[in-house]
Formats: structure tokens, sequence, C-alpha cells
């Protein structure tokens, strides 16, 4: 991990100042919007937005660096989130905020891409795994600052909003000022939309359901803190305790999934999901118990996604691995654009539980489709399954197909390592 740090550092420090940024901006936008006097609904389309941009920058943004290189998109994309963000607190109009968020995530797409398709160009076959896992706890790490800081400052002012803009531009200079050489970017097959459901029903369906559920949690559990009255400290914990969750039950999740059938424990975590969401919904606002509620959902959505993923594998040729990268992103996008809607309409039909509401029906009907299709299908034998690999779902297709890579460099080794046995 030492010598993953030291070749990477610089790409790493500048993706964690961006994500503390982002972490930052996402949470300020749902409390702001509620001293703007914003509905219910209105929030959730601001926060639509964002994905609906972060999806058609994952689509978008590998033609525009086969373009004009990765430098340039890197450059523009960061001026374009740097500015928006300063403009926020100038219009406090809710579809003005919503164009502003489009571009917000359509940058961050973009740059995320870059920043990807860079790591993974400097990872060895040796530790592209160390690479990624170390890529996803500066991810997670980033988003849970961003609420520290958050809590220690004014939601009314325009201070956030400068914080965020300047955490956004020096992201950039380690990574730009870096020795690393500029990756060249390839694209690859892409699994057709079809073929990937056939392959797996089961993750296509948990897949597009996980990532409603990713975007309430991620952009509508602030309005909902802010809607039970929780002060702006208490919401930035709540929000940071999710993603805490998400960090610290990835390992033993993933642990778990290399010893048993993924479908079984895709149908228990997914049970323990919508328990959590379900006690949300009935409990008062008592801040102790939603602290832990918070952390359990975080902890049981999130790691979801590689699980799905390493389930999927189990069902995918070596060289489909990577093709399916894209098909899944966008099935998780597509999720995540419909479920701040969704959770705002439940929201305003019932009220703040409403946030809560939403999550438990997901997360219920993940775990009895995979009950389903456990009456389906024949399991994988546990020997004969893949090998788990920490993903999330803000990842574009650059890390998950960085992922699919290293779970078949894990395989060839088993092989290898088989062969040579056998011929000793």
């Amino acid at each position: 991990m030492v010598k993953v740090l030291a070749a990477s550092w610089a790409l790493l420090l500048g993706m964690g100042l961006l994500m503390v940024g982002n972490g930052l901006q996402a949470t300020l936008m749902g409390v702001r919007g509620g001293f703007e006097e914003f509905t219910t609904f209105e929030l959730s389309v601001v926060t639509s937005a964002y994905f609906a941009g972060f999806l058609g920058g994952s689509r978008l943004a590998p033609e525009m660096i086969r373009r004009v290189g990765h430098v340039r998109v890197f450059a523009a994309l960061a001026s374009f989130i740097s500015a928006a963000l300063i403009l926020f607190p100038v219009v406090a109009d809710p579809w003005f905020w919503t164009l502003l968020r489009v571009v917000i995530g359509f940058g961050f797409s973009g740059v995320y891409v870059t920043a990807e398709s860079w790591l993974n160009n400097a990872a060895s076959n040796e530790n592209r795994g160390k690479t990624l896992s170390a890529y996803m706890v500066i991810q997670m790490l980033g988003i849970v600052s961003g609420q520290a800081i958050l809590a220690n400052g004014d939601p009314a002012g325009y201070n956030l909003f400068i914080i965020s803009s300047v955490l956004v531009s020096i992201s950039f200079a380690p990574i730009l000022l870096s020795i690393s050489p500029t990756p060249a970017f390839e694209s690859t097959h892409r699994m057709s939309i079809r073929e990937l459901f056939v392959a797996s029903p089961l993750a296509f369906v948990s897949m597009t359901l996980l990532g409603g559920v990713f975007a309430a949690l991620f952009g509508m559990g602030s309005v909902y803190a802010s809607k039970i009255g929780l002060s702006f400290g208490q919401v930035s914990s709540f929000i940071a305790a999710i993603f805490i969750g998400s960090m610290v039950m990835q390992f033993p999740i993933g642990w778990i999934s290399d010893r048993m059938d993924r479908r079984q424990l895709i149908f228990g975590v997914s049970v323990a999901g919508g328990f959590a969401a379900t006690l949300g919904m009935l409990i008062g606002p008592s801040f102790p118990v939603l602290l832990g509620i918070g952390f359990a959902i975080g902890g049981t959505a999130n790691p979801l996604y590689s699980l799905i993923l390493a389930y999927l594998n189990d069902y995918l040729d070596p060289d489909d691995m990577a093709a399916a990268s894209g098909g899944l992103v966008f099935i998780n996008g597509l999720g995540a654009i419909g479920g701040p809607i969704a959770t705002g309409w439940l929201m305003g039909v019932a009220g703040p539980r409403g946030f809560w509401l939403f999550v438990a029906i997901l997360m219920v009907s993940i775990a009895a489709y995979a009950l389903y299709r456990m009456t389906q299908r024949e399991s994988t034998p546990v020997d004969e399954t893949g090998a788990f690999v920490t993903v999330l779902p803000t990842s574009t297709p650059v890390a998950v197909e960085a992922a699919q890579e290293w779970v078949i460099e894990q395989a060839e080794d088993v092989d290898n390592t088989f062969e040579s046995s056998a011929n000793q």
C-alpha cells in the first residue's frame, strides 16, 4: 500500500480534495434550498439534475478526452464546476439551480473519468486492487471531511459556496503539476442493455433500484434531515454517518461474499437495509438513533454496488467483464435520476418519513427479487466465483472497468498457479 500511495499520491490527493468539495456542495444544496424556501419537490428536481448531468458526462467525456486530451478536458471542466458553485447563492431560483446542477454533475463525471483513467494507467497488475481500494477510501474520507467543514459554517451566507469552489479549484493543482504521463484513452466494446439483462436479471434490476437508493441518500438525505428539524451540525453528522457506514462495511461484506452464495448475501444485506429504513420511518427524530440508522443504511446500500458487480461477474466470460462496465453505470444512473424525484414526491405525500419509505421500498424490492431469482437459476459454486473488489456508486465506467480488469487478472493468476502446481 505504501508503494501505491507513493506512486499515485498526487492523483489521490487531488481526488480527495475534489471529493471534499463535492461532499460539501451536495449536502449544502439541501440545507440552503430549505432556507430559500424551495419546496421538497423542487429540491428533488435540483438533486436529480446532478445525476442527469453525471450520466451524460460519463457517456460524453471519453469522446471529449479522445478529441482534445486529458489535461484540457480536466482544466475546462474544473473551471465550469468552480464557476457554477459560486453562482448558486447569486440567483436563488430552483430552475437556475437545476441548470447549475446539471453542469456540476457533468463536470464531476468528466473529471472522474479523466482521473480514473490516469489512476488505472498508473496501476500495475500487482497493485491494481490496492490502488482501487485506496481510491475508494479517499473518496469516502473526502465526502465525510466535507461534512465536517459544513458543520462549522453558515449555510445562509456565501462562505461555504466559496470554500467548495476553492477546494475544487486547488484539487487540480497536484494532479496537473505531477510528472505522471498522460495515458492513452482506449475505448472498449460495450455490452448492450439487453445482453446485460440476459447475463443476470438480478444484477440488472438490483443495480437500477440501487441507483435510486444511492441518489436518495446522497442527494435527499440533507433535505430530510432539515425537514425534521435537525440543526445544521446534526445534518452534517447524519450524512457523515451514512458514508462512514459505507466505508466500514465494505470490507466485511466483501470478505463474506467470497465465501457464500452471493444471492443469499444480496438478499440478507437488502433485508437489513430495508429494516433500517423502516425503523427510521417508524421512530421519532431521535438524533442518536438516527445516526445509527444512517450508519446502517449506508453500510448496506453502498456495499451492495460492489456485491452486485461481483455477482454479475460470476455469469460473465472474462472478455465481457470490462464491456459490462458502461451498461452497469448507465442503468444505475437511470435509477439515480428517478430516485430523488420519487423521494420528493413521497415526502410531499407522507411528510419527511417518505424519505425512509422510498429507501425501504427499494431495498425490500431488491431482496424480494433476489429471493425470486434463487428459484430460477442454480447458484454458482463458491470456489468458481470471482473476487470482490470495492467500487462505489459514484464511480464512472473507467473505475468499474478497472475493477473488472482486476478480477480478470486475479482469475488468471489463480489459473496460472493451478497449472504450475499441476505440472510439478
